[in-house]
């Protein structure tokens, strides 16, 4: 009989891994927003700010285009909690250099380790949905994919509330501070990634090609080898284009369409992160520890549902101005408004945890870390993509209500793209 996917939590074979994930994600994101607050430490204009503001995100995603190639074949080939071991050691050298940047106030140096956090990053991706068939039962692969995309979304959200808050509270001794917090935080990351117990490499005996952008292409290639898969994949990326539009046009939206102060956006990401990791709990016990397409559905029909009241509510900008937090949720007009952006995100976690385990499951136990490495490189592209999109509405004149919309009709289109493939190629 399946357990409650809390019940790994108490297994070495899931825990470890588990807190090893979530200690990567929080420090990324602390270093990223403490590189922030740095701009503002340091007196930078605003023009300034933008410029490394827009520039950081793309610092961070280019490895993914350069050296995914390379993360699949080392994660298929090398046992993966040694891979892990070595990504997390690559941590502590990487936020060592950091913390020199900090103190040095050296932007140039904070950019070159963002790039290598970024590297580091790309050569665990693979390895880190790659492991998971290799450790859990296939009735419990919904259940910790819910786990883990419910970690990373809180840590996430975790690191960029303490990576902004760093200098602030730690006033004239935030950059050494902002240092030794990324280092503390690696070497943590390292110490329980020890306790991984081994996982068998998917092909030891596969002959490293050092040439990335072949190797890039195979491993989209093997991202389409079924049209299952090909499916499944898609909607992985399409889950990043989605919650990379949303949550670009969060503080906009907070400020322009709620009316609130610098702190409402926390709020209303908040609320959002918090949604989603709730529905990608809820996973596995609205599948009953099957990998069920029709939640991959029902995710879609909330995620568009959700936002089209969304829009509905906010339409016409609410009229308050400077309204903070607590002010804002007092407020019993606003209460449906709370519950939108939660179910937006709880809908868009029951979308997405599915789409992970059946590329999980329909993958060749040889190649599934280059299939994740392709993975990778779509929904990096996905990424900019949505970008330069948003961008793009933006300059056309389209406010952020606008901007949902349309991304609430694209995502319906996409639903029923996707109703009939996914019902005929993997409801089990």
């Amino acid at each position: 009989m399946a357990q409650n996917q809390f019940s790994l939590l108490g297994q070495r074979r899931f825990l470890p891994f588990f807190v090893t994930q979530f200690f990567g994600a929080f420090n990324d994101n602390v270093y990223r927003q403490a590189i922030i607050a740095l701009l503002f430490v340091m007196g930078l204009s605003t023009a300034e700010r933008g410029t490394y503001a827009t520039l950081a995100p793309a610092i961070f995603i280019l490895p993914y285009f350069l050296f995914s190639g390379y993360a699949g074949q080392l994660a298929d080939k090398l046992e993966k909690s040694r891979l892990i071991r070595i990504t997390t050691t690559m941590e502590i050298a990487i936020m060592s250099a950091a913390a020199i940047g900090f103190y040095l106030h050296s932007l140039p140096l904070l950019m070159l380790c963002l790039f290598a956090t970024g590297v580091q990053s790309t050569l665990f991706g693979p390895v880190k949905y790659s492991v998971l068939p290799g450790v859990l039962r296939k009735d419990e692969l919904v259940g910790g994919n819910g786990l883990v995309e419910m970690g990373t979304t809180v840590a996430i959200l975790l690191g960029m509330l303490a990576g902004g808050a760093i200098f602030r509270l730690a006033g004239a001794h935030g950059e050494l501070f902002a240092g030794l917090s990324v280092i503390a935080l690696a070497v943590l990351g390292n110490a329980v990634s020890r306790f991984i117990p081994p996982v068998a490499p998917g092909d030891p005996h596969l002959q490293f090609n050092w040439n990335p952008l072949p190797e890039s292409r195979k491993a989209l290639a093997l991202t389409r080898t079924t049209a299952a898969q090909r499916y499944a994949v898609l909607g992985i990326s399409w889950f990043w284009f989605f919650g990379t539009v949303v949550t670009s046009q969060l503080p906009t939206f907070a400020e322009v369409s709620l009316g609130g102060d610098e702190r409402l956006y926390l709020l209303i990401l908040a609320l959002f992160s918090v949604g989603t990791g709730i529905g990608s709990l809820l996973c596995e016990r609205l599948s009953s520890h099957r990998i069920d397409s029709r939640l991959v559905l029902w995710g879609a029909l909330g995620m568009s549902l959700f936002l089209l009241d969304l829009v509905r509510r906010t339409w016409t900008p609410l009229g308050s101005h400077d309204i903070g937090i607590m002010e804002f949720v007092r407020d019993a007009s606003h209460w449906a408004l709370i519950a939108d952006v939660v179910l937006i995100g709880a809908f868009t976690g029951i979308f997405v945890v599915p789409l992970f385990a059946m590329v999980q499951t329909l993958s060749d136990p040889s190649q599934r870390s280059r299939v994740f490495a392709g993975v990778n490189i779509q929904n990096s592209g996905y990424i900019v993509l949505a970008s330069l999109s948003a961008l793009a509405l933006t300059k056309l004149g389209f406010a952020t209500p606008q901007l949902f919309l349309v991304l609430a009709v694209v995502n319906g289109l996409a639903l029923i793209l996707w109703q009939r493939r996914l019902r005929a190629t993997h409801s089990q």
